[in-house]
């Protein structure tokens, strides 16, 4: 056998991601084959990256979700996108922090690592509110001892060119962006 194959043998075998998200990770509106998740599957081929993510989800169907996928997908890294639709639905910080326990509790269980994204809610929904449901993400980043990523919409979201006319999603533009944020986040988590 060559090394090339050898190689390429081996690059196959690298233990699955999963993606467990919301619409930002779930390719909404634009293409599946241009989305972030598939963009970062040619950028680390030598991995399986199953996507978890659907759009409208909350961290309250995630955790209904994960269980079946991690028993299928049996992930060495799950990245967790979730709470953007708890706070579009005004869901209390504490129903956050609660439900978030439970996937990075079950995560933790399966033997997988786990990094947690950072998600901030419109400034429309008041500094008040934005601060407790963003120090959800931090306590938890701290109290469970997991890498919290920032937010990448941050710098998204604030280029129109980046985004729908919506106003939350990132357009087919913004999608290698992300990919390419994400990407070195997930590498220094596994």
């Amino acid at each position: 056998m060559s090394l090339a194959a050898i190689l390429s043998c081996s690059q196959v075998i690298a233990a699955p991601i999963l993606i467990l998200g919301d619409s930002l990770s779930a390719s909404y509106g634009v293409d599946e084959d241009q989305g972030w998740v598939n963009l970062m599957r040619k950028k680390m081929p030598q991995h399986e990256i199953v996507n978890g993510s659907v759009s409208g989800e909350t961290t309250a169907g995630g955790l209904r979700r994960l269980p079946a996928l991690l028993d299928s997908v049996k992930p060495e890294l799950v990245l967790v996108e979730l709470g953007g639709n708890d706070g579009l639905r005004g869901f209390t910080p504490q129903q956050l922090k609660e439900n978030l326990t439970k996937i990075i509790t079950l995560t933790k269980a399966q033997g997988s690592q786990l990094l947690l994204s950072e998600i901030m809610v419109p400034p429309n929904y008041g500094p008040r509110y934005a601060k407790m449901f963003n120090q959800v993400y931090a306590d938890l980043a701290a109290e469970h001892q997991i890498t919290l990523m920032p937010f990448f919409m941050t710098k998204i979201a604030i280029n129109p060119d980046f985004m729908q006319r919506d106003g939350i999603h990132p357009n087919a533009s913004a999608q290698n962006d992300i990919a390419e944020f994400v990407v070195p986040w997930i590498e220094k988590a596994l």
